[in-house]
């Protein structure tokens, strides 16, 4: 019975995101964040529901799960780290099977680090740099003002990542906002489509935008990445997070 609601809560995002999408000409990636839920909610859903898109937040999770999944031979897997970076982390980030991006790239010292290890394995990155919008302290992310100076060292320091949008985690009061307002969003669209015309990029960047509880007010903010975890896997339990000292 919880696979078959599970399966059902994703079909339900999909639909959702189908029918946003399908009045605008934006294609939407959905990143079903399976933070303290078992490798075989994953499994279930990259089987039986055709789910490619994964985030982890904690490193020592998503380097478990990305090698069981591995062993289960879901080559087609793609995750995205979506915590906080750590530095003594990088390495380990960097070296898991069918690591997609990052997304919470916020400081040239982190960008660095991505950049020498990806450098050391042959291999790039595509990344995302996460803004602060709300201006909330407990909140991960560049300053908007911060933010072209680091997206400048990005693109012309570190060529073994590709910048490839912005990311923004919103203020708890905005999402959960009666309406069809929300500040945070209105923000980091903004500040693309500043950066975009600074920096000349031929490539639209992307917005990493929206969770369970706005990614549909997200979408219509121009969201082509929405990070859905508790409407599909159901209520976490932290008390069986793998990584506990990486929350902090």
């Amino acid at each position: 019975m919880a696979s078959e609601l599970v399966l059902n809560n994703l079909r339900v995002v999909l639909d959702s995101v189908a029918e946003l999408c399908a009045h605008s000409s934006t294609a939407v990636r959905l990143v079903a964040v399976s933070k303290t839920f078992p490798v075989d909610s994953v499994l279930l859903c990259y089987r039986h529901g055709g789910q490619r898109h994964f985030g982890e937040n904690y490193v020592q999770e998503l380097e478990t799960k990305a090698q069981q999944m591995a062993a289960h031979g879901a080559d087609q897997i793609r995750w995205h780290y979506i915590g906080r970076i750590q530095s003594n982390m990088i390495n380990r980030i960097c070296a898991v099977p069918n690591l997609w991006c990052v997304e919470t790239v916020d400081s040239v010292k982190h960008a660095n680090g991505l950049q020498r290890a990806m450098n050391a394995m042959g291999k790039t990155l595509k990344i995302f740099i996460q803004v602060n919008t709300s201006g909330e302290l407990n909140k991960g992310g560049v300053h908007p003002e911060e933010l072209l100076p680091l997206a400048t060292h990005v693109t012309e320091q570190c060529h073994s990542l590709t910048l490839i949008g912005l990311m923004t985690i919103g203020s708890i009061g905005q999402s959960l906002g009666s309406g069809d307002e929300n500040a945070d969003f209105a923000l980091l669209r903004k500040l693309r489509d500043a950066l975009q015309t600074e920096l000349r990029l031929s490539t639209e960047l992307e917005l990493s935008m929206g969770m369970s509880a706005d990614y549909q007010l997200a979408i219509k903010y121009g969201s082509t990445n929405v990070r859905v975890g508790s409407t599909i896997f159901g209520v976490r339990n932290y008390a069986k997070k793998v990584d506990t000292e990486e929350s902090k």
